[in-house]
């Protein structure tokens, strides 16, 4: 019996972390969805005491949904999450 892939969409999460201190607590939990995610850009704005990240992820929408969730609730970081048209 053949089983039904999940499908997957294609997103980019926006991520302002406005404290150095809550960038571990992201690491890790970005850590816990790398197998999702295909690429990842960071950009230390020292001017402004913050850092701006990127996350391309390719995943289940329950799996982008839960991640962005856990993203939202971390202290000082603010996220949006961008989801292509396309599914695989």
């Amino acid at each position: 019996m053949e089983t039904k892939k999940e499908e997957s969409r294609i997103a980019v999460i926006g991520i302002v972390v406005e404290q150095e201190a809550s960038v571990d607590v992201l690491n890790e939990t970005l850590h816990e969805y790398r197998e999702y995610i295909i690429g990842r850009m960071g950009i230390p704005y020292r001017e402004k005491k913050v850092n701006i990240i990127s996350i391309a992820i390719d995943a289940p929408q329950d799996k982008i949904s839960a991640l962005s969730g856990k993203i939202g609730n971390l202290p000082n970081i603010q996220s949006k999450t961008v989801y292509s048209g396309v599914k695989a």
